[in-house]
């Protein structure tokens, strides 16, 4: 073939393909018309998580107070300071405490 001259090739649909239609990016779906309830319908209701509910009290104040970790077993082998200073509740962490709300339904 001399230069400049390119091969491009052709497909050939057939004409039950070339009907369909698929929604590309620009365009858009008609929305579903807002269905009104039945009263007698039930609505699904978020869970509580009974781990989570076992683990984490919630004051009067709204705050997150949990147990502190180590405190269960293997006592011997650590350290009277250390176990003292575990003793009791610390609050949950700041970062957490949104997701550990929703887990008890609270958010």
């Amino acid at each position: 073939m001399p230069d400049g001259v390119f091969r491009t090739a052709v497909t050939v649909t057939s004409p039950a393909h070339s009907a369909v239609v698929t929604p590309g990016l620009g365009e858009t779906h008609q929305q579903q018309p807002n269905r009104q309830l039945d009263p007698k319908e039930k609505i699904m209701k978020q869970k509580t998580h009974k781990g989570t509910a076992k683990r984490v009290k919630i004051t009067g104040s709204g705050k997150l107070r949990r147990e502190q970790a180590n405190r269960r077993h293997l006592l011997e082998g650590k350290p009277s300071t250390r176990t003292r200073r575990l003793k009791g509740t610390t609050d949950v962490d700041k970062a957490d405490t949104r997701r550990v709300k929703r887990l008890l339904g609270k958010a």
